[in-house]
């Protein structure tokens, strides 16, 4: 058992010895059920923040007004009822492995009022009633509650019977359950990608109605589901379904433009532009980081706005350019950080440099395998090929450099500094990246064994005036 799950039966237990009712609830319940590894763990209880934070003194207050406090494993990494949890696993040892660093998110049987902003209700109603807290919830395989000591389920929803169907179902009214929350729609599509389930009839004619609405939802949270979406190892599913429900033109319509732009089929036999993506979507690694999974997805959004068809085939002149101003729109608008953005960018900018590795000068060839994460570089080259022409020469050209060049060549220390060059007698300047360059150049390419033999290079090729 793990530690996190340890700490959720002994608040469920402690809330219980108090008299209050208490269960597991949501996901880990689901998760359980289908015999995998929850993430975390949740307990629904008739006990109001108050009453949690006065039986639990530490604890975070992050959402008390919407009933939700989070109670953390003690400090000292040691339960203070050892033999409670023992108990609860029917191990008699007081030897517990530490929960240091887990959380439990405690939330109060609970009926929410209404949903002006469309995400976050505007207030809500403490209640006894188990019953009344699952019937507000999103989807009927989130519905269940557990006993996690007995192991008895609690259904009121149908959601056992959707599992065993493997239906994505809204609990009660779609429409409802989607306008007091519309990231609800993202939600459905994700939940039905990720377990290979079909998205009931009525929920899915709910989304595609509402679907234009999913902009009260704030940017972040529509990249994070989106991310997700990416990478739990089923995008391609998750892509096609947004596409299905209308979700996709709505959240990324530059994306959904990819639909019906002919390639050139020499060089992509498998079809149109959105066919190529969703085929390396298909091929993305999991776990896949976010910034491969975006740069995977955005690597051609330049081919549509340069379309054309040219006397001899098919072109997309300039789309890695148009790409990438495209991308960094796209990560500003969806609020990415800095930094994922920068690399996103930078995929989406080097994607088409790999047709030339095979030709490009060793100095050249050292300077773009050592840019920063290239394994991210060289990953979403093979996909690219492998959902397209399926030639990986260069694939396997830049994986053999990259293990045989020894990092002290890829990386050397450099022969001349701008400390030289003004001992040299060079004034400090513009043209000192230009020298400082052209010396490196050579030094990757092994044109020069010293620093003596680089200085007489500079001295000859940029004369002091």
């Amino acid at each position: 058992m793990t530690d996190a799950k340890q700490h959720a039966i002994h608040i469920v237990r402690t809330l219980r010895e108090r008299g209050f009712q208490a269960y597991l609830c949501g996901g880990c319940v689901r998760d359980l059920l289908l015999d995998r590894l929850p993430a975390d763990y949740d307990v629904t209880t008739d006990a109001t923040p108050a009453e949690v934070m006065r039986i639990f003194p530490e604890t975070y207050a992050v959402g008390a007004q919407f009933g939700v406090v989070l109670v953390p494993v003690p400090k000292d990494s040691s339960f203070n009822d050892a033999a409670t949890y023992a108990r609860a696993e029917g191990d008699d040892s007081q030897s517990l492995p530490s929960a240091k660093g887990h959380v439990v998110e405690v939330a109060t049987f609970r009926s929410d009022v209404s949903y002006t902003d469309g995400r976050h209700p505007d207030a809500v109603r403490f209640s006894k009633d188990p019953r009344e807290d699952v019937e507000r919830r999103d989807f009927t395989i989130n519905g269940l509650l557990m006993d996690p000591i007995s192991g008895e389920v609690l259904d009121f929803v149908g959601g056992r019977r959707d599992l065993e169907g493997q239906t994505i179902r809204a609990i009660g009214d779609p429409e409802r359950r989607f306008t007091e929350d519309k990231l609800r729609m993202l939600r459905a599509v994700r939940f039905a990608a990720r377990f290979g389930y079909r998205i009931d009839d009525s929920t899915f004619a709910a989304i595609q109605k509402l679907a234009p609405r999913i902009h009260q939802v704030s940017p972040e949270r529509i990249r994070d589901e989106l991310s997700k979406m990416l990478t739990e190892g089923h995008a391609r599913e998750a892509f096609l379904l947004l596409d299905q429900s209308g979700l996709l033109r709505e959240v990324l319509p530059e994306i959904a433009a990819m639909k019906g732009v002919e390639q050139p089929p020499q060089y992509h036999p498998e079809g149109d532009v959105f066919v190529h993506t969703l085929l390396l979507l298909e091929k993305l690694p999991h776990p896949c980081s976010v910034t491969l999974a975006w740069g995977a997805l955005l690597h051609d959004v330049g081919k549509p706005p340069t379309f054309r068809v040219a006397p001899d085939r098919i072109r997309f002149d300039g789309h890695v350019e148009v790409g990438v101003k495209m991308g960094e729109a796209i990560c500003r608008r969806l609020r990415f950080s800095n930094d994922d953005t920068e690399q996103i960018l930078a995929l989406i900018d080097n994607h088409m440099r790999f047709a030339h590795v095979l030709q490009m000068k060793e100095s050249t060839l050292k300077k773009f395998l050592r840019m920063p994460a290239f394994d991210e570089h060289l990953e979403l080259h093979r996909m690219d090929c492998q959902a397209s022409h399926g030639i990986l020469t260069a694939y396997d050209f830049a994986k053999e450099k990259l293990a045989t060049i020894p990092p002290e060549k890829m990386r050397p220390a450099p022969l001349v500094t701008g400390d030289d060059l003004i001992a040299a007698g060079y004034a400090p300047g513009p043209r000192f990246k230009e020298i400082l360059s052209a010396v490196e150049d050579g030094q990757l390419e092994g044109r020069f064994a010293s620093k003596e033999d680089a200085m007489e290079f500079v001295s000859r090729e940029f004369a002091l005036a």
